[in-house]
């Protein structure tokens, strides 16, 4: 099986992320449309077995920013969370996005 990329382009829909996350761990994207490595880490994404929620940085900083609020983590693009129980127990960025370590996390 390949990802399912799910926009995320709402706080409303943010919040529903978020609020999965205490069910199941999410996925969340942030990526910059402009920049080589994250389309690269986004094709490489695509291997990882369920659905990631992608924030487009140019489009919805405002919800960019408050990713980095909700997890403590300051804004990078590109940059990958799972987060669960509405914590991100996995961050990374750029090239240290590891889309093994994403579907280790999303299986448990």
């Amino acid at each position: 099986m390949s990802a399912t990329f799910n926009r995320i382009d709402t706080f409303a829909r943010l919040d529903e992320v978020f609020t999965e996350s205490h069910e199941r761990p999410v996925v969340i994207f942030k990526h910059s449309n402009s920049c080589g490595i994250s389309a690269d880490l986004q094709s490489q994404l695509a291997a990882v077995n369920g659905e990631i929620n992608v924030v487009v940085v140019q489009e919805s900083r405002p919800l960019s920013d408050a990713i980095a609020e909700r997890t403590g983590f300051r804004h990078q693009s590109p940059q990958a969370f799972v987060i669960r129980d509405g914590k991100a127990v996995y961050q990374a960025s750029h090239y240290a996005i590891d889309p093994r370590a994403i579907q280790e996390y999303i299986a448990k």
